[in-house]
């Protein structure tokens, strides 16, 4: 088995990489025999693939980053349940 000399093999990694990074600008639409999906219920006209890509609020909320400066007892859980058996 040959041994790839190291410029060659960063040369190799380069090249891949530039490749693996190439992505579709073009615009985006269904596959050929496909729809895109139905109006949501209130809304008369179908979105855009690009509308469909914007998650919504609920699907990516803000974060809360507050720092806590010092411990607080946990609130009670009414989901935390035992167990029934």
């Amino acid at each position: 088995m040959q041994r790839i000399c190291k410029p060659t093999a960063i040369a190799l990694l380069a090249a891949v990489g530039a490749l693996a990074s190439c992505g579709q600008t073009a615009e985006l639409k269904p596959r050929a025999g496909h729809e895109l999906p139905v109006a949501p219920l209130g809304r008369g006209d179908r979105p855009k693939p690009s509308e469909l890509l914007i998650p919504t609020p609920q699907a990516s909320p803000a974060r809360n980053v507050e720092l806590r400066s010092r411990s607080e007892p946990r609130e009670d859980d009414p989901f935390d349940l035992p167990p029934q058996g």
